[in-house]
């Protein structure tokens, strides 16, 4: 006999004791294993996994107990209403991004041009090109993979209003090109040791990591989102849970205006805003 739904999930979750969220992580992988909605765990825990099923979820937990992330493990992620496919070349889109959709939406009216600069797997740009079909997104990233990644998701939403180039933020743009820029970029400081614990182990240190004190893409950002923003046009950045002092007076310093802080879901700082003045 093979082990029932029941024993599968009490071996995942003996053998994640020491993770911080086993119960979720073998629903996740188990429900990936059997292809099935987390209810089925419930309703039918006497079920038997076949042969195959069992070994790759013996596998799955094996390689989870070694630190590797889920989404690695199962090849996607959701984020806001969409399921991304996932892999090692560019980071694992997060539930505190979402805030950017959130803020971005309240911007955003027809005919509007965004772009989202080191989209990634194309969270963001694809969440509001699903949500604002008459909007135009461009999204860019230094990384092939990523570009390739996100293009794949896009075709996987049959998403038509959002393009993807590989190239370093906004440097192939023309002035005054969009209502609003929006990115997530790397900002943890290169000493930080959170780089050593958790899933960023296996995310690219280069969608990470931004010099000394984590600033030098948003810094960098700032300056040609400046240029290339339409005047009233707005700046929408994440940023580390204590950096929004340091981004505020950054975006000060370059000229703009209404400059706001945003809190993530846990109630941290994780996002500023602001408006190139609408004259100057």
């Amino acid at each position: 006999m093979m082990p029932t739904i029941q024993e599968a999930r009490a071996y995942g979750h003996a053998a994640l004791s020491g993770s911080l969220s086993p119960d979720v992580d073998v629903q996740f992988l188990l429900c990936y294993v059997l292809a099935c909605h987390p209810t089925r765990l419930m309703t039918t825990p006497e079920a038997e996994l076949t042969e195959s099923q069992w070994q790759q979820f013996v596998d799955l937990i094996a390689r989870r107990g070694q630190g590797e992330p889920v989404a690695h493990l199962t090849g996607s992620r959701g984020f806001w209403s969409l399921d991304l496919d996932v892999d090692d070349s560019t980071l694992i889109p997060r539930p505190d991004t979402e805030l950017l959709v959130s803020l971005s939406l309240a911007k955003l009216e027809a005919g509007m041009t965004v772009a989202d600069l080191g989209t990634g797997t194309g969270a963001i740009a694809l969440s509001l090109a699903c949500e604002k079909p008459n909007v135009t997104i461009v999204a860019t990233d230094l990384q092939f993979a990523a570009v390739t990644l996100a293009r794949r998701n896009a075709h996987k939403h049959d998403l038509h209003n959002v393009s993807f180039l590989q190239m370093s933020w906004l440097e192939g743009f023309q002035p005054g090109c969009f209502d609003l820029i929006v990115s997530n970029p790397p900002y943890i400081r290169a000493d930080d040791p959170h780089l050593l614990q958790g899933d960023v182990r296996f995310e690219p240190r280069s969608a990470l990591v931004s010099g000394e004190e984590g600033l030098d893409d948003i810094r960098c950002i700032a300056g040609q989102a400046y240029d290339r923003l339409k005047p009233g046009g707005w700046l929408l950045i994440e940023h580390g849970h204590d950096q929004s002092s340091q981004v505020q007076y950054c975006l000060q310093l370059t000229g703009f205006e209404a400059i706001s802080a945003h809190q993530d879901f846990g109630g941290n700082n994780r996002a500023v805003m602001a408006q190139r003045p609408e004259v100057g």
